[in-house]
């Protein structure tokens, strides 16, 4: 059985949401570079100021903030990793209601799309 999951108000949404062990349930890669970290990425752990990012045959880590603009106060995930420093926004948030169930969609950059999902 499926959890039934809910949108979250992107501009209310705490940085706390974020935080846990997030599996990548779909990508769609740029065509920039399909070989770093980011894009072979099967596994994002969020603790809070710090982040691993596991993928296969390479692991990379570093920090993670949740930024957001002033203009419209979208949430952005900003990514300092060993590899590489990014930005991306949080196009789409939802929870179940015990907050155990989420997926997370963000937009990098480099016009790659990544949709997170946990549990794994």
């Amino acid at each position: 059985m499926s959890e039934v999951l809910f949108d979250v108000n992107l501009q209310q949404m705490p940085e706390e949401y974020l935080t846990g062990d997030w599996c990548v349930a779909d990508r769609v890669l740029n065509r920039n570079s399909p070989d770093t970290s980011l894009a072979r990425a099967t596994k994002f752990l969020l603790r809070p100021g710090t982040v691993q990012v596991h993928a296969p045959e390479l692991q990379d880590s570093g920090h993670w903030s949740m930024e957001r603009d002033s203009l419209l106060n979208r949430p952005y995930l900003e990514l300092q990793l060993l590899q590489e420093g990014t930005r991306a926004l949080i196009t789409r948030l939802r929870r179940s209601t015990d907050g155990q169930h989420s997926q997370l969609n963000l937009y990098f950059q480099s016009g790659m799309e990544i949709q997170l999902a946990r549990p794994c």
